[in-house]
């Protein structure tokens, strides 16, 4: 019969557990079950471990026995062979279990500290433009080099799959500015005003600027999770062992498509946010679609419509240079691919509302 890997004996106030047969990484489990019930023994003022049954004992059983020994506050029992190796495995055991505790600096320390990282990130990124534009220049140079199938695709995924959502997000943009803005004028008799404000704010401002928040969530986010991607599992390194600029097969594609796709979602998101300020229009001040586009047209310039568009390519070389170069900035480690998504969709939002405010101030002063 075949006898079980570990019995208990009971003499007085002490428990003896004596195991047998192998002791190894394999079986640890086995005996880790047995002793289980163990924990609920509280009588017992002494254990003791006998090993002299063993025929086998690895370094991984060695620790777990030690630190069974700990938890139960258990002695051994055990021959010349076993001791041996409980005492290489008592060598390498970590006996300090509390986290180091991390180092606190002063505050004007703490300041140095994040002021020379935000100096070394600076570095990075105008290295990383540098880089950019002494591509462009090549691209300039041979129009061979453009990938134009690559562009095509990128364009497909940033532009033509994002219609959607931008459709409806800028519907639903004017639709709430036009339901906001009617209450007020109602107020004075000034409803068909809700015409010029609708004009002016969609064309200059709020198409822009939310189709550019909306890409730089959708398509920012995609081009730092997908190069981040590649680094990790270095096909990076790969495509320039075999002699591939990353910067001509990856990063002006995404670039360019981005810029030649912007302008065209700006103007998909100008006729949505048009459109949904009409139905309100329609609706709430009794302004018929004929006389909202009469009065749009006499009053809003086409230089209107040409300031959202010109910001357009401005939006899209932000977004996708800043996602793509946190891609190029994420470690080797799948967590930093999530923080440098984050670090891109802030970033480019923030850099995107920079920019725009910088375009209002130049063409206020412009008179444009």
């Amino acid at each position: 019969m075949k006898q079980p890997p570990l019995t208990l004996t009971t003499h007085h106030d002490t428990l003896e557990v004596e195991f047998r047969g192998e002791l190894c990484v394999y079986t640890i489990s086995k005996y880790e079950k047995e002793l289980e019930y163990l924990v609920s023994q509280k009588k017992y003022k002494q254990v003791v471990f006998n090993l002299e049954s063993l025929s086998y004992l690895d370094t991984a059983a060695a620790l777990f026995l030690e630190k069974q020994a700990e938890i139960f506050h258990a002695t051994f029992v055990t021959d010349t062979k076993m001791e041996a190796t409980l005492n290489l495995a008592r060598k390498h055991l970590k006996k300090n279990t509390t986290l180091p505790q991390q180092k606190s600096y002063a505050f004007v320390e703490r300041i140095g500290r994040k002021t020379y990282e935000y100096y070394e990130g600076a570095l990075s990124f105008f290295s990383f433009l540098g880089m950019l534009f002494n591509t462009k220049l090549l691209l300039l140079k041979n129009i061979q080099n453009i990938r134009f199938k690559e562009i095509a695709f990128e364009i497909n995924e940033s532009a033509i799959k994002a219609i959607g959502i931008i459709a409806l997000t800028s519907f639903l943009i004017g639709l709430v500015v036009a339901y906001q803005s009617a209450y007020q004028l109602k107020i004075y008799g000034a409803n068909i005003f809700i015409v010029d404000m609708l004009g002016l704010s969609i064309l200059r401002e709020l198409a822009p600027l939310i189709t550019a928040i909306v890409i730089a969530g959708r398509s920012g986010s995609a081009f730092t999770a997908q190069i981040g991607a590649m680094k990790i599992t270095q096909e990076l390194d790969a495509m320039r062992t075999m002699g591939f600029d990353p910067y001509i097969f990856l990063v002006m594609p995404r670039i360019i498509a981005l810029m030649i796709a912007m302008p065209l979602l700006i103007f998909l998101a100008d006729i949505m946010g048009l459109f949904g300020g009409i139905i309100v229009a329609n609706i709430d001040l009794k302004i018929t679609t004929d006389l909202f586009i009469d009065r749009f047209n006499e009053v809003i310039a086409a230089k209107h419509f040409i300031v959202g568009i010109i910001k357009g390519p401005f939006f899209a070389f932000l977004i996708a240079t800043i996602g793509i170069y946190r891609g190029l900035r994420v470690k080797d480690d799948t967590q930093s691919i999530g923080f440098n998504t984050t670090k891109s969709v802030v970033e480019s939002i923030f850099a995107v509302i920079v920019c725009d405010a910088i375009f209002s101030i130049a063409f206020t002063n412009l008179g444009i």
